[in-house]
């Protein structure tokens, strides 16, 4: 199972894309677990994750995320933010999944 961490400033406006991941994993077959943490959290739970990626509204965190990430040679990426205020769960899982590939 692939585990993917969306990354937002408290955790709570990414719900809704985590939702629209789901269901659009859900329709492909695939076992994905998709997860909201707020950016507090992040450094604590990158390590569980295969992959993050970051609502557009903290994208100037993206360097200090990737450097902690890169301690769990993880990687860490901004989600677009047309998908994002779209909220076009197949456009950010595929973005997700190029990742962990």
């Amino acid at each position: 199972m692939k585990k993917i961490l969306l990354v937002c400033d408290m955790g709570m406006s990414t719900s809704l894309v985590v939702k629209k991941m789901q269901e659009a994993a859900l329709l492909r077959g695939l076992d994905i677990d998709i997860q909201a943490k707020g950016m507090q959290e992040f450094k604590e739970q990158i390590q569980h994750f295969d992959c993050a990626l970051l609502g557009p509204q903290i994208s100037y965190k993206l360097a200090e995320c990737q450097g902690i990430a890169a301690g769990f040679d993880k990687r860490v990426e901004c989600i677009n933010m047309m998908h994002y205020g779209l909220t076009d769960g197949e456009k950010i899982l595929d973005h997700a999944l190029t990742l962990v590939a």
